[in-house]
């Protein structure tokens, strides 16, 4: 079932994407201006990565599950 819904295709998609917005965020809002420790942020993007690479493998499979029922 996992390899006829493509979930490894998915996940790496999903979480590399993840990788790509949250690098992003933190150049735009993080990297101009810290005052607090590199700790926090480096927590915070770590939560935001997995959260976000989870949700987009979810949508991610949920696309590929419609797409095979549809077949």
């Amino acid at each position: 079932m996992m390899a006829a819904l493509n979930v490894p295709r998915n996940a790496k998609l999903g979480f590399g994407l993840a990788v790509l917005v949250t690098a992003a965020i933190v150049a735009v809002f993080v990297l101009p201006g810290t005052a607090r420790p590199s700790a926090l942020y480096v927590a915070l993007a770590f939560v935001l990565v997995v959260s976000l690479g989870g949700l987009l493998t979810t949508v991610f499979t949920v696309v590929s599950a419609v797409r095979l029922a549809r077949r």
